[in-house]
């Protein structure tokens, strides 16, 4: 790891913008002391609000992050400043420190014990009759969600509009109960469907996803082999990191980092990182989790590319993989985008083999935002084809872009487009 990142990496693994324009106040070398580096790890001490310095600390290898700081944040403030002035070779290498040399002995020792589970887990015989014990519980449990959805649409759904949030908690917590947990996310989340004017509609259509999931589980001895897996995945069947690394599909190519998001629930964050291949056109998502208090995985950094081969996960649309095996270190890389028609041909033919799909990535080239008839925005590309935009706050946006042509990448959801990340003409990757 002797090659020091670019500035565009460093920002590529900012959590959110704020991060990223936070990190630019912390990154003057006057605010530390004992900065160094050597090939695997960045340190420094930040003088922060109290008595006590902030120790910042760096394995370049993954990477991951370590800070005393309080923030929930990671990478948090420091941490990115910290790579911002080793990236810029504000400070040279140097003997690691005695804190900062603990942590990577204690990440080494971490890492040895969880691939010894892993050797174990995978050396471990699974009882068959665990497997249908569970394939009995979900049974149960799905054959009492589809008299739910039959009575909640014999309730008529203006009785639904007035319900409590409890009603679709407690039929999730049964489906939690009965190993269901894909499943189950999918019932909760109907309490957050937005209550407007097309509001039934969009319950009538989960609800009627949610029974083909149920009937299609129950003849899932009649689905063709890929789509049966989607079916278990989306019911809450996992299949392990371990059988994907050693039966997935691999496709190697120029893996570009379109974007990342991180969501928060049940006291764990997840993290969709976002990948489009340069030669494929493939899109990809790596999810990571972390419990409270823990990273996430940040080594794919938005507007980077790397080369590598990934397994993918299966599937009748297999989107979801594993980095499985990385042949160069990251580079800055924007990638090559579609036009609003191709996106829209991409995701029919996605929704055709797998129709559970909740979001679907976009990498849209020469969009400009504008207002549409109603006053709301959208990307508009030079077709004359128009996506809504889903954006609390677009100033940042429409101060990027500043009316100019520029490569948008996202997420696309019933709600419209998340935009994640942003380049313009000069090439440089902006954090939304």
């Amino acid at each position: 790891m002797s090659d020091r990142w670019g500035r565009e990496h460093v920002l590529g693994l900012a959590p959110d913008a704020a991060s990223a324009k936070a990190a630019g106040g912390v990154s003057k070398p006057a605010k530390w002391n004992e900065l160094g580096c050597d090939d695997e790890t960045v340190w420094g001490e930040c003088q922060g609000s109290g008595r006590s310095a902030y120790r910042a600390c760096v394995d370049l290898t993954e990477p991951a992050f370590r800070c005393s700081c309080p923030s929930r944040k990671f990478p948090c403030k420091h941490a990115l400043g910290l790579l911002l002035m080793w990236s810029g070779g504000a400070f040279a290498g140097g003997a690691r420190p005695a804190w900062a040399d603990e942590w990577m002995e204690q990440r080494r020792e971490r890492a040895g014990k969880a691939q010894e589970r892993r050797a174990a887990a995978g050396a471990k015989a699974k009882d068959p009759k665990t497997a249908e014990r569970r394939e009995r519980r979900v049974d149960d449990g799905l054959g009492d969600l589809d008299q739910w959805l039959r009575d909640q649409v014999a309730h008529g759904l203006a009785h639904a509009e007035k319900s409590p949030y409890k009603v679709w908690d407690d039929a999730a917590r049964r489906l939690v109960d009965a190993q269901a947990g894909g499943l189950a996310g999918q019932v909760r989340g109907l309490a957050a469907i937005p209550r407007r004017p097309a509001w039934p509609d969009r319950l009538l259509e989960e609800y009627a996803l949610l029974r083909l999931l149920v009937r299609a589980h129950q003849r899932r001895g009649e689905l063709p082999a890929a789509l049966g897996e989607t079916v278990r995945a989306r019911v809450g069947f996992t299949v392990p990191q371990e059988d994907v690394q050693a039966g997935g599909e691999r496709v190697r190519d120029h893996w570009c980092v379109t974007g990342s998001h991180d969501s928060a629930q049940d006291q764990l964050t997840t993290r969709r990182v976002w990948l489009r291949g340069r030669r494929t056109g493939r899109p990809a998502l790596v999810l990571s989790f972390a419990a409270p208090g823990r990273a996430l995985d940040a080594s794919l950094a938005a507007g980077t590319e790397i080369d590598a081969e990934l397994a993918f996960y299966p599937g009748a649309q297999p989107l979801r993989a594993l980095v499985a095996e990385r042949h160069t270190a990251p580079t800055p890389g924007v990638p090559d985008g579609t036009t609003v028609h191709g996106f829209l041909e991409e995701r029919a033919s996605a929704l055709a083999l797998d129709p559970w799909l909740e979001r679907w990535p976009a990498t849209l080239a020469d969009v400009r935002i504008a207002r549409d008839g109603a006053g709301a925005l959208s990307v508009i590309d030079p077709d004359g084809d128009a996506l809504p935009l889903r954006t609390a706050d677009p100033w940042r946006l429409l101060a990027v872009s500043g009316g100019a042509p520029v490569t948008l990448a996202g997420e696309w959801t019933h709600q419209g487009l998340r935009v994640l990340t942003a380049w313009y003409r000069n090439e440089e990757v902006v954090i939304l």
